[in-house]
């Protein structure tokens, strides 16, 4: 991975990327007063550098059909077991997030179902993987806040 230093302008691209993955280079280069060609070769040399690392899609879960969020929180038997549960886990689409973790939980999910029922399978698939001890469930009223790009400009605003 070669070594890349930001400088104001890279700041600049990076922030109105944040806001929209898709803003076309030309936008971004206008906005900026500099050519699309540049703003295409400084998010490449980011990419080479492993400063970006792809682009993600926000989508609306509540219209597809996917609004009931719960968190597991997982125990296992042993914590040499974590490596093949965490494969285990990944197989299971509906685990979004995992998270290995210390205190209560050795392995901390969060899950996304279609209701209570659904959720219920997704749990009970979990607690079937060979080497988990036993599932808690907490189950989300309401996710109140989901906001990477806060943290992330402010991340380049100290830089």
């Amino acid at each position: 991975m070669s070594k890349y230093r930001l400088d104001e302008v890279d700041h600049q691209i990076l922030d109105m990327l944040i806001d929209n993955t898709r803003v076309p280079f030309t936008d971004i280069a206008k906005k900026l007063l500099i050519s699309a060609g540049t703003v295409h070769v400084r998010v490449k040399k980011m990419e080479e550098a492993g400063i970006i690392q792809g682009s993600s899609l926000t989508l609306d879960y509540e219209k597809l059909g996917y609004s009931f969020i719960a968190y597991v929180g997982v125990f296992l038997h042993n914590t040499s077991q974590t490596k093949f549960v965490l494969e285990r886990i990944s197989e299971i689409p509906f685990v979004t997030v995992a998270h290995i973790t210390t205190g209560k939980f050795n392995i901390f999910c969060k899950i996304r179902a279609k209701d209570t029922k659904h959720a219920k399978e997704v749990i009970f698939m979990i607690d079937d993987i060979e080497g988990v001890y036993r599932t808690e469930t907490m189950i989300s009223l309401e996710e109140s806040i989901n906001d990477k790009k806060r943290l992330m400009h402010t991340i380049f605003k100290e830089m």
